[in-house]
């Protein structure tokens, strides 16, 4: 689950982070508002859950989505403008993103720019805090143009942040004084925020030190791990769904694996690893996904049956490929949602279905008996090639 700016904002602050003092407004009004209340330099931000808002333009041509403006009535003018606008930026993809709040700030006096984020290292098991010189650019930009300029700090998971680890950051970063004990501090707090919330990542991007000396978390981000909402309860309202695609949204409501993407053909498979390999084939055969669709190990008839709904409300979806390994499922408990689901719907898009395992050939039998115009293939290969075919 992603959070706004704001949000994460509120989130460390709780836990001891410095951020600059500022709150959210959905109308120009209250951004007007917020901003005579803060006083002075101001700074409004487009809330969306994508990066690189300050280099992104607005359909209509307004350029920026973090804007620094003097005064309430400025900050009004900038809100009405950003508010109800789609954004685009490079995260975005072309169809942007339609700003719904902003997020009004204090302006900071930038003496220097630091990057911080906390990450799972997968392949050693453990927590890896980045840091880096280079704040206010992308990491991965940093990691491919100046990798030495990433120093990276490995946290064991049972004796966690240690104090000379925090030390050892502030100090590769080169504060020094009293914001070298603020550094540790925020770094300390950032660590034990990622932690007991169960983040999936925790960014800072940029870290700045002021020009009076202080260490103040500019910007910030976090992912939280899905799988463990339950555990916090008080995260759950902050849930923005209307930044996530409705199908996706649709899909988590019937515990189903769904992510949509750009190509034509609709992918419905049981398991992660098989339903990559199936992408993976339909690219080989010159086609493209138009989604990565996991009914999971335990499908049931109405699962699928839900997972079929889904895979036809994408418009973009001209032909789906159904490949199924029977272990844990039946071959032909599948066949028998997708015969449910092709019936109910009325699906009038080539279908080619790919069943092994378990019950296959009644399975197949199912399939051709059902009177529908599916089309029945012996292997992965000629199932991705049937699927292009039939959208060429």
């Amino acid at each position: 689950m992603k959070v706004h700016e704001y949000q994460a904002k509120e989130i460390l602050e709780r836990f001891g982070v410095c951020v600059p003092k500022g709150r959210v407004a959905t109308t120009p009004d209250e951004a007007g508002s917020i901003a005579k209340e803060l006083g002075g330099r101001i700074v409004v931000k487009a809330q969306i859950h994508a990066g690189g808002r300050g280099k992104g333009t607005f359909v209509d041509g307004f350029k920026g989505g973090v804007k620094l403006v003097n005064g309430p009535d400025e900050a009004r003018e900038t809100a009405a403008k950003m508010l109800g606008n789609v954004l685009v930026t490079h995260q975005t993809g072309p169809s942007g993103k339609q700003v719904q709040k902003v997020y009004v700030t204090e302006a900071s006096s930038i003496a220097k720019e630091y990057y911080l984020g906390i990450v799972l290292d997968r392949a050693k098991g453990c927590n890896v805090i980045m840091s880096s010189t280079e704040g206010g650019v992308e990491i991965e930009k940093v990691a491919a143009e100046t990798p030495e300029k990433i120093l990276k700090t490995w946290v064991a998971p049972l004796s966690g942040l240690q104090a000379y680890q925090a030390r050892e950051i502030a100090f590769g970063l080169g504060f020094k004084g009293d914001a070298f004990k603020e550094c540790v501090k925020l770094v300390t707090a950032l660590y034990r925020a990622h932690e007991e919330t169960d983040a999936t990542l925790t960014e800072i991007n940029p870290l700045i030190l002021t020009e009076d000396g202080h260490v103040v978390a500019l910007d910030a981000k976090i992912n939280f791990d899905d799988n463990a909402m339950y555990r916090h309860p008080e995260l759950t309202p902050l849930r923005d769904f209307s930044e996530e695609d409705p199908l996706e949204t649709e899909a988590s409501k019937f515990d189903l694996n769904y992510i949509r993407l750009d190509g034509s053909i609709g992918c419905m498979v049981n398991g992660a690893g098989l339903a990559m390999a199936t992408m993976d084939v339909i690219k080989l055969e010159g086609g493209e996904p138009a989604n990565f669709l996991d009914v999971g190990g335990g499908a049931t008839t109405e699962r699928v049956k839900n997972a079929f709904r889904i895979l036809l409300s994408d418009k973009n979806v001209k032909a789906v490929l159904i490949n199924i390994f029977g272990g844990i499922v039946r071959c032909d408990v599948i066949a028998e949602g997708v015969i449910a689901a092709a019936k109910e719907i009325g699906v009038s898009l080539p279908v080619v279905v790919r069943l092994q395992g378990t019950n296959v050939d009644k399975g197949r039998q199912m399939l051709q008996a059902s009177g529908l115009k599916f089309k029945v293939a012996d292997n992965l290969k000629q199932a991705a090639a049937m699927a292009v075919a039939s959208v060429e």
